[in-house]
C-alpha cells in the first residue's frame, strides 16, 4: 500500500504544475509545495489506525484551511492548493461547505492552471439544483466567448457536467456556433454539452436537429461518436423518426468492424468495441418490427458475429449485443442460428461471469424463441444449484419469464427456496413482488393459493412492497364471477389464520398480522360451526405480545369489533376493555372507549359493520359540510378563522425578517389511499378522531388485478404437467415415392422426441431428479407443448395383387413408446390406363391403444405396491358429473377402463396399454372436485393417461 501512496504522491507535481518558486531544483529550501503539503496529509492519513483518528485529523485540518481560505491576504495560488486539499477532504466523505463560494472565486479570477483547479473544484463539490451555480453562469459565458482554446474547452467540460436548468438558454447560442469551430476538441466537448442538454431539458435543444446530424457526418470520429450518445435517446423515444438515418447507421458500423478507424480507438486489438455496442442499440431500436430496416443490417450483423471471435470481455459485450439486436429486429433464419450458437456458448461456459452474460441473453429471448430454453433446460436446472448467488438470481428470473399454468407450482416453489435463504433486503422486495404476481396470474386452486400467500408473507416479512398485502386483501374482498368460489377461497383463508394463531409465541411479521386480523374480522363468520369467542381471545393473546406493533393492534381491535358486531357478549372483549381503558398508548385507549359504547348498543354497531360490506361504496363528504354549524358558532363566540398552512408560514417569515434557508414545510392531508395505510392508521379506522372512516371502503376500489382460475387446471407427473387443450398435430409428411409395382408404404408421422424409457432407466438418481425437475419447469413452452415420448417410424410392404382378383390383407400397428397422438399417412399406387397414386391418412390417440384389464381388489392392492410411477391430480367436476359413478361411467366409456370397485366417495379402476403394459386408477370425490392417481410400471403411460381423463372431462 504504502509503494502505491508513494507513486501516486510523485506523479501528483505534473498533474497539479510545476514547482513553486520558492523550492529548490531538489526540493530544497524555500516553501512548501503544493504537492508536499497534500501529500504530508495523505501520509498522515494512511498511517493512522482507526476512523475516530482520521475524524480528528480531519477536522484539524478542515479548520486550518477554514481560516486560510477566509484570510484577505490569500493568494490565488495559496487557494489553488487549499482547493486540492479540499478536494481530497471532500472525496474522504467529510463535507466542506464553507470552501464552495472560495472554488466559484477561484474559476472566475485565476489564470489557466487556477482556473483549471477552481473548475475541477465546482464539478465535485456542487450538484446541479445548487444555488450557488447561478453565481458560475457569467463566467462560463465569457470562456465561452474566450480566443484561449483551453479556456474554452473548460467552459464547455463543466457545461456538459453541471449547469442550472433555467440558465441554458443564456449559453446555448454560444454552443450551437463552437459546433461549427475548426478544432475537432472544441466541437467533440459542445456535442457532450447539448447531449447534456438534452437530458436535462430536451424541449429546448429540438430546433437545432439538423446540426446533429451534422456532427455524425463529422469528419473527427471523435465528433460522430459523441453524437450516438444523443441519437441514441431520441430514436428510443422515436424511432420512427430516425429510419431514414439507418443506411448512415450501418455504415458506420461496417466501417468500425472492418478497422478503418484509426488504431487510437482499439482495445485489445478490438476496434472501437463502446462505438459498435452504442450502434448495435441504435440499429436493434431502428429495425424492431420493421422487416425493411431490418433487411439492411443483416450483412453487418453477420460480420459484427464473426469479427468478435477474441477470448476477451470486450467481445463478449459485443457478441452479447449483437444477439440483442437479432433478436429485438425482424429476424433472419441464418442469424438466429448464429446468435443461438453464441447463446449456447455463454450458457456452457464454465466462467461464471460468461455463464451470467448466457443466462441475461436467455432472459432477454425466451418470449422470441422459447424452444432456445428446452436447449439448454438441464444446465439451467443446474444453474439453479450454483454457489453464485447472481447466478441463481438470473435463472430465477430466467423462470419467472417462462412461468405459464402449467408450471407455476415448481417455480415458484424455486423462488421461495431461494428467498429463504436470501438475507438482501432488495433481493426479498423483488422476488416477493414476481411471487405475488405469478400466484395472483397462475394459481391452480384456493388451497395452494392461500398457501403460498401465506409463505410469501411470512419469509418477505415487513421489507415487502405494501401493495402485495393489500391486492390481497382486495382478491378477497372483490372476489370473482362464482359467489361459492369466492365464499370457498374466503373460509379457506380464515380456516388457515386460525390454525396459525393456535401456536403461542410465534413470530409473525407485522403485514402478516394485519393480513389475518382484516381476514378474521370480515369473514370469521363464515365458520358455521366455530365459537367466535376462540377467535377473539386468540386476537386478544396477540394483543399482549411484545413485538406486536402499535399499528398492528389498532388492526387487531378492528377485528374485535367488527366480530363483536355479531355476537350478544363476551367476556374477553369486557376483559380487553378493561385492559386497554387505561393504556398509556392513546389510540388504544380511544378504540378501547369506542368498542365499550357501540357494545353498549348494538344495533347501531350492526349498522355501522354488516356482513362482507367491505367492497361497498362509502359517501364521503370531502368538504366537512356537517361541521359548518360547529364552525359558526365559534367564529361568533370569537374564534380566529382558519388559515392554509402556507399562508401561516408566510406570516411567520414577515415577522421574523430575516432570511430562511430551510424548505418549507409541506401540507400533509389526511387521504386514504387504495394502495396501503400508513401511520397508526387501522383498517377501518372506527375511530371518529382518526384520519380514516368507513369499515375497510379502500378494498372497494375495483382493480383489474385479480386471481385467474377460471379454466386454469394443472396436470402433474414425473415427466411433467400435460397441456390444458390437445394441439392438432402437424400438416402430414408428404409421401416417399414408391416403385410401380403395387406396393402400400406406411408411416407415422412422429412428435418431438425425448429420452425413452430405457434411457432414464440407466441415468443415475440425481439425473433423474434433474430430467424430472426439467419435465415439469419447461413444460408449456415450444410450438408442441404435448408430452410425448418416441413413437418409432414404421413401414410395411403388402405383396402385390393380381389384377381381376380380390385380396385381404392386414397389418398389426403397434405402440413401441408412449406418445398422446400419432398420424398414420400412406400410399397406394397401381396401374390401370394411367399410373394412379392414392393417399390416405389416420390419426391415432393413446386411447386407441387401452384395453380394459379385470382383476379383483385382492390383485389391485398387489399391483398398486409393486409400482413407482404414479402422478396425482385434481380436476373440476361439471354439475352433469354429480357422482363418482357418473364420472366413473364416462371414463370407462372414453378410455375403456374396467371398474374394479366403488365404495363411497372411493373407486379404483384397471386398463392396459397394447399388449400388456397395467396402468391403475384410484379417484375420490369431493366438493365436485375429481381427484385422481395413476400408477403402472411405464414412467410414461400416466401422465399421458391422465391427459386423456382431461380431455373427456371437459368434453363431458
Amino acid at each position: 500500500m504504502s509503494d502505491v501512496v508513494e507513486r501516486t504522491l510523485s506523479a501528483l507535481p505534473g498533474l497539479l504544475g510545476q514547482q513553486d518558486p520558492g523550492a529548490g531544483p531538489g526540493g530544497g529550501p524555500g516553501r512548501v509545495s503544493a504537492t508536499s503539503r497534500l501529500g504530508g496529509l495523505i501520509r498522515s492519513i494512511t498511517a493512522l489506525s482507526s476512523k475516530h483518528e482520521e475524524e480528528k485529523l480531519i477536522q484539524q485540518e478542515q479548520t486550518n484551511l477554514k481560516a486560510t481560505v477566509s484570510a484577505p491576504t490569500t493568494t490565488l495560488r495559496l487557494m489553488k492548493e487549499c482547493m486540492v486539499r479540499l478536494i481530497y477532504c471532500e472525496m474522504l466523505g467529510y463535507e466542506s461547505s464553507f470552501g464552495y463560494i472560495h472554488a466559484i472565486k477561484l474559476a472566475q479570477q485565476g489564470n489557466l492552471l487556477e482556473k483549471r483547479v477552481g473548475y475541477l473544484a465546482v464539478s465535485l463539490f456542487l450538484h446541479e439544483n445548487h444555488e450557488l451555480l447561478l453565481l458560475l453562469v457569467n463566467t462560463v459565458v465569457k470562456d465561452l466567448q474566450s480566443t484561449n482554446l483551453v479556456e474554452v474547452c473548460m467552459a464547455l467540460t463543466v457545461v456538459s457536467q453541471i449547469f442550472p436548468r433555467e440558465m441554458i438558454p443564456a449559453v446555448l447560442p454560444l454552443i450551437e456556433d463552437k459546433l461549427q469551430h475548426s478544432k475537432e476538441i472544441i466541437r467533440r466537448k459542445a456535442v457532450q454539452a447539448l447531449y447534456k442538454f438534452y437530458l436535462i431539458a430536451p424541449n429546448q435543444v429540438q430546433h437545432i436537429h439538423d446540426k446533429f446530424r451534422k456532427a455524425l457526418c463529422d469528419r473527427d470520429v471523435g465528433v460522430m461518436a459523441a453524437s450516438l450518445h444523443i441519437y441514441l435517446q431520441m430514436i428510443k423515444k422515436n424511432a420512427s423518426g430516425y429510419k431514414d438515418l439507418t443506411e448512415s447507421f450501418v455504415s458506420i458500423l461496417k466501417q468500425v468492424v472492418g478497422g478503418k478507424l484509426p488504431i487510437d480507438f482499439n482495445y485489445h486489438s478490438v476496434p472501437a468495441p463502446w462505438l459498435q455496442i452504442q450502434l448495435l442499440r441504435i440499429l436493434g431500436l431502428l429495425g424492431k418490427d420493421d422487416p425493411r430496416t431490418s433487411e439492411l443490417m443483416y450483412d453487418v450483423l453477420d460480420e459484427s458475429l464473426r469479427r468478435a471471435e477474441i477470448n476477451h470481455n470486450i467481445t463478449y459485450a459485443i457478441l452479447f449485443e449483437c444477439v440483442q439486436t437479432i433478436y429485438t429486429i425482424c429476424p433472419k433464419s441464418d442469424l438466429l442460428e448464429k446468435a443461438a450458437k453464441c447463446i449456447g456458448k455463454f450458457v456452457l461456459s464454465p466462467k461464471i461471469n460468461l455463464k451470467y452474460l448466457g443466462l441475461k441473453a436467455l432472459t432477454y429471448v425466451i418470449q422470441q424463441d422459447p424452444n432456445l430454453a428446452l436447449q439448454h433446460q438441464m444446465t439451467i436446472i443446474e444453474c439453479l444449484d450454483h454457489p453464485d448467488p447472481i447466478i441463481k438470481r438470473e435463472t430465477l428470473e430466467l423462470l419467472y419469464r417462462i412461468t405459464n399454468g402449467q408450471n407455476v407450482t415448481v417455480i415458484v416453489q424455486k423462488m421461495l427456496d431461494y428467498l429463504r435463504q436470501s438475507k438482501e433486503e432488495y433481493t426479498i422486495i423483488n422476488l416477493t413482488g414476481k411471487i405475488a404476481e405469478l400466484v395472483e396470474k397462475y394459481a391452480p386452486d384456493n388451497e395452494w393459493f392461500i398457501q403460498t400467500m401465506n409463505a410469501v408473507f411470512s419469509v418477505g416479512g415487513d421489507v415487502m412492497h405494501p401493495d402485495i398485502p393489500n391486492n390481497f386483501l382486495r382478491l378477497l374482498a372483490e372476489g370473482f364471477d362464482d359467489e361459492k368460489e369466492d365464499e370457498e377461497l374466503r373460509l379457506y383463508a380464515v380456516q388457515s389464520y386460525l390454525s396459525l394463531l393456535e401456536e403461542e409465541d410465534t413470530f409473525y411479521p407485522q403485514k402478516f398480522l394485519q393480513v389475518m386480523s382484516w381476514v378474521l374480522g370480515e369473514y370469521s363468520y363464515l365458520i358455521n360451526d366455530g365459537d367466535p369467542e376462540v377467535i377473539i381471545t386468540r386476537l386478544h393473546r396477540l394483543l399482549k405480545q411484545t413485538f406486536v406493533t402499535s399499528e398492528t393492534k389498532a388492526w387487531i381491535m378492528t377485528a374485535v369489533t367488527k366480530m363483536s358486531s355479531r355476537m350478544s357478549c363476551s367476556k374477553t372483549i369486557d376483559k380487553l376493555i378493561q385492559e386497554f381503558s387505561t393504556s398509556l398508548d392513546t389510540c388504544m385507549r380511544q378504540y378501547a372507549f369506542e368498542l365499550k359504547h357501540l357494545c353498549e348498543n348494538k344495533e347501531l354497531m350492526k349498522n355501522l359493520f354488516p356482513l362482507d360490506a367491505s367492497c361497498d361504496e362509502i359517501m364521503v363528504d370531502a368538504s366537512l359540510s356537517f361541521l359548518d354549524g360547529f364552525v359558526a358558532e365559534g367564529l361568533s363566540c370569537g374564534a380566529a378563522p382558519y388559515k392554509p398552512h402556507h399562508q401561516r408560514q408566510e406570516e411567520k417569515l414577515s415577522q421574523e425578517k430575516a432570511l430562511n434557508f430551510e424548505p418549507y414545510g409541506l401540507s400533509f392531508t389526511s387521504n386514504m389511499s387504495s394502495s396501503g395505510f400508513t401511520g397508526r392508521q387501522s383498517p377501518a379506522g372506527l375511530s371518529l378522531g382518526s384520519d380514516m372512516s368507513g369499515n375497510s371502503a379502500e378494498l372497494g376500489q375495483k382493480e383489474t388485478n385479480c386471481l385467474k382460475l377460471d379454466g386454469v387446471r394443472k396436470l402433474w407427473g414425473k415427466e411433467g404437467y400435460l397441456p390444458k387443450k390437445e394441439n392438432k398435430t402437424g400438416k402430414e409428411d408428404k409421401t416417399q415415392p414408391v416403385p410401380q409395382d403395387s406396393i402400400l408404404t406406411a408411416h407415422v408421422v412422429d412428435p418431438p422426441l425425448m429420452q425413452s424409457e430405457q434411457q432414464v432407466v440407466s441415468l443415475s438418481e440425481e439425473e433423474k431428479e434433474k430430467q424430472q425437475l426439467a419435465s415439469t419447469l419447461f413444460v408449456g413452452l415450444g410450438s408442441n407443448s404435448t408430452i410425448s415420448l418416441i413413437f418409432e417410424s414404421l413401414s410395411c410392404h403388402f405383396p402385390v395383387i393380381e389384377a381381376q382378383s380380390m385380396e385381404s390383407c392386414q397389418k398389426c400397428v403397434q405402440l413401441e413408446k408412449v406418445c398422446t397422438e400419432g398420424v398414420l399417412s400412406g400410399s397406394i399406387s397401381y396401374h390401370l390406363d394411367t399410373d394412379t397414386h392414392l393417399e390416405f391418412s389416420l390419426t391415432f390417440s393413446l386411447s386407441d391403444f387401452i384395453r380394459p384389464m379385470k382383476m379383483t381388489t385382492e390383485d389391485f392392492g398387489r399391483l398398486w405396491l409393486s409400482f413407482s410411477n404414479d402422478v396425482k391430480q385434481n380436476l373440476k367436476m361439471s354439475p352433469s358429473q354429480g357422482s363418482l359413478s357418473v364420472a366413473l361411467n364416462a371414463l370407462k366409456q372414453k378410455l375403456k377402463l374396467h371398474i374394479v370397485e366403488i365404495i363411497g366417495n372411493e373407486g379404483i379402476a384397471a386398463c392396459r396399454l397394447l399388449p400388456s403394459v397395467p396402468c391403475l386408477l384410484h379417484c375420490r370425490t369431493h366438493a365436485r372436485t375429481l381427484a385422481l392417481w395413476f400408477r403402472s410400471s411405464c414412467s410414461a403411460l400416466p401422465d399421458s393417461l391422465l391427459y386423456q381423463c382431461q380431455k373427456v372431462m371437459e368434453e363431458a
